[in-house]
């Protein structure tokens, strides 16, 4: 019989369903209510032993845009990138969802972890190990006052952007196929983030943020770069993908990358449609591990966030997965470095020890 290959994950947008529907918190969490991806059980079952929980501020709805995902199953597409939120209504909404995460902390199955030690004592327990991820800096103001007050409540891992603006930078729109070079890069004050983050030794996400903000953190970041859940241009010219400079510049600071599951990550086309082979995942796997190299590739699911392939399905579907990358010839040292090893090794480098 093969190892189980345990999966520390570089993204999920689970608190969205908490936020949604607080009174059944119980139920979606504890028991699972067969909805998404994640729960408690599904996550056990799968092997699933933590990863980075997103903190994501809605964008308000616009009628007048039709739903993303039905312009997304008719490339080319170039989706407008939503209005800028603002500070006052940002941080209620991340106020709640913390909360929720403390909340499942008091359950007993999660520890929200501030170390690599933590994350390994909570393994070692049997708890999910959470690290507390913005999606986006919007519940942060210019003055980074706010930046601290979540640090001492456990934020450990930082997205400037989700795709939209916020007043430190700018997001790519959803666009295929089409690059990331979409606009200007940080501004002064997302700069300052930049640098108060790694005196805090937040780590830094790049996953949503233009060219051109991709290159300024580069040129101001002492810790090693990072994008938790984006894959590869070359295969998918989607904007939120990354080019080949990108990736070299990630392998250069000794980085790493997160494979997003979502199929229109993963689709040559681009396309909103449900992968139903293997191909797309293992040609992604393959060029991320060639060009950056086996230590720096991980996987960053997305789940909960887009649609991913039916051989995954859900979190309880990761072995499935598994049993794909052993038939394409990934030895179980690879898979347990993609599993878990690479991200504790990169925070690591990014945290210390």
């Amino acid at each position: 019989m093969t190892d189980r290959i345990s999966v520390f994950d570089g993204h999920n947008d689970f608190l969205l369903r908490l936020l949604h529907d607080p009174a059944r918190r119980e139920e979606i969490w504890l028991t699972g209510d067969g909805k998404g991806h994640l729960d408690l059980p599904r996550m056990k079952a799968g092997g699933l032993v933590g990863g980075f929980f997103a903190v994501y501020i809605p964008s308000p709805p616009n009628p007048a845009q039709p739903p993303s995902d039905e312009a997304m199953k008719a490339p080319p597409y170039d989706l407008p990138l939503p209005g800028q939120v603002p500070l006052s209504a940002a941080q209620p909404v991340a106020a709640a969802m913390i909360g929720h995460l403390m909340w499942m902390e008091r359950t007993g199955t999660v520890s929200i972890c501030r170390t690599v030690a933590d994350i390994r004592a909570a393994l070692a327990a049997g708890r999910i190990a959470v690290i507390l991820h913005f999606e986006g800096a919007e519940p942060i103001g210019a003055d980074l006052d706010a930046l601290h007050v979540w640090h001492a409540a456990g934020l450990r891992s930082l997205g400037p952007v989700w795709s939209r603006p916020t007043v430190f930078g700018h997001g790519v729109p959803f666009r295929f196929p089409a690059g990331p070079d979409t606009g200007p890069g940080l501004t002064e004050a997302g700069k300052r983030l930049i640098r108060e983050c790694n005196a805090l030794k937040i780590m830094i996400d790049l996953s949503h943020l233009n060219e051109k903000g991709f290159e300024d953190v580069a040129a101001i970041s002492e810790a090693p770069l990072v994008a938790t859940h984006s894959n590869a241009h070359a295969l998918t010219p989607l904007t939120r993908n990354l080019t080949d400079r990108q990736l070299d510049v990630i392998r250069d600071t000794d980085g790493m990358v997160g494979l997003n599951f979502g199929n229109i990550f993963l689709r040559p086309d681009g396309r909103y449609q449900t992968i139903t082979d293997w191909e797309p995942v293992l040609a992604h796997l393959d060029y991320l591990i060639a060009r950056l190299g086996e230590d720096r590739v991980g996987f960053g699911s997305d789940f909960d966030g887009t649609a991913v392939p039916a051989g995954i399905g859900d979190a309880a579907g990761l072995p499935n997965m598994m049993d794909a990358l052993r038939a394409h010839g990934y030895d179980d040292a690879l898979l347990r470095k993609l599993g878990h090893e690479n991200w504790f090794a990169l925070l690591e480098r990014t945290w210390g020890k």
